[in-house]
Parts: C-alpha cells; structure tokens; sequence
C-alpha cells in the first residue's frame, strides 16, 4: 500500500494496482490532477472535503472511476446532476478487489448551534494488504482491526487530547496526519510532537506533508 498527502484530508491511497482518492476538499488543489483513479471516496459534504465546483472535472478526467459517498453527500450531489454510490455505516462496496466499508454515522460535535451532519469514515481492505482507515470527521466510530490510521491534527471540532486519545484508542501500527491546513508551521509541530508523546504508544506516525507518499505493508 502507498499513501500520498495531498493536502489537509485528502489522501491517496494506491493498493496494488488500485488507485483510491479520498476527500478531495477546497483545501487540497492538488488532488484535481490525480489521474488514473479507479474510485473517488467522500466522507462527507464540508467543503474542505468535497471541492463540488472541481468535482465534475476530476471525474471527466478519471473516466470510470467509482464515486462513494456519505448519504447526504450524495443526495446533495444527485442535486447537481453527478450521481454517486451512497455508503453509510456497515455498507460496503468493492473497488476492483478493495473492500470499502462504511463506519459510523455522525459528523463530530462543532457546536450546539451548528447542526450536525452525516459522516461515514472509509475503510479499505485488501487480500494480504494492510487494512486502512480514513475517519472522516469523527472519532467516535469503531474500525475495527487497522494497520494503517489517518487521523485528524486539528479541527474546529477536536482538542488535542480528543486526537490522542483516539490514537490510544485505536492502536493501529502506523497513523498518518490530516486535516492539518488550518494550522501555522509552529502550531503543526506541536500537534505533532502531543501525537508522538501523548498518542499511542505502539503507533508509529508517519508524516507526509508536501505530498510525500510512503508505502506500507503488512
């Protein structure tokens, strides 16, 4: 498996032969130059993890590629004319042999006067390939066994101690950051340094910033 950071929430993620996009927001221009995708995934409708204005290019340019979305997410796109896979928790789809299940439901608190909406992280799987996570914006939902966990650095929605105790929680071998464009250089290292120390133990982080890919493998 080979993951490249695209920016913020945005990730691709390469399993043999398979190219998966996931979250291509606002803040992640980069992801509007993949090519070759066999499927484009969206946890959810916030802007800076679904570019609506650039979507429609993206799948012109990837012809073929499978859309999976959160449930609202795709009820707001059908509005604009692009039709899309809806995945919510416990459903799956197959992306030429990578299994893609839905996990959880909900969008992290923001504020009680913010109304929450529909959140489904993504999980990918392959035969003899580490398993994957992507929470979306949420920290609440149960993956399961992971091998490999994006996890958010910092959001409108999280503390620092929200952040590490999911990576306590979750205990995956390897996390990689996201959901990081809202942070200056100095806060970023921070962050970093509260995940490496006060994260999970066993978790080894990988930091691909400036779109650095790395591989892993089981």
């Amino acid at each position: 498996m080979r993951i490249t950071h695209l920016g913020h929430a945005c990730l691709l993620v390469e399993i043999g032969d398979v190219r998966i996009l996931l979250d291509p927001g606002t803040f992640s221009p980069a992801a509007a130059d993949q090519r070759d995708l066999d499927a484009v995934l969206v946890t959810h409708q916030h802007a800076d993890h679904l570019d609506v204005d650039r979507l429609p290019d993206l799948l012109a340019a990837n012809d073929g590629a499978q859309l999976l979305v959160d449930p609202e997410s795709a009820e707001l796109l059908r509005g604009k004319g692009i039709e899309a896979q809806p995945v919510a928790g416990g459903d799956t789809a197959t992306v030429k042999g990578v299994t893609v299940t839905g996990v959880g439901e909900m969008h992290a608190l923001i504020h009680d006067e913010v109304p929450r909406i529909h959140n489904t992280g993504m999980r990918l799987s392959a035969d003899g390939e580490p398993t994957f996570f992507h929470p979306g914006d949420a920290l609440d939902a149960e993956p399961g066994q992971v091998d490999v966990l994006a996890f958010p650095l910092s959001a409108p929605w999280s503390r620092s101690r929200d952040m590490t105790a999911f990576l306590r929680r979750l205990e995956a071998p390897h996390a990689v950051p996201i959901h990081d464009a809202i942070l200056s250089d100095v806060g970023r290292k921070l962050y970093l340094t509260q995940a490496g120390n006060l994260g999970c133990a066993t978790t080894r982080i990988h930091d691909l910033a400036g779109g650095r890919s790395e591989d892993f493998t089981t």
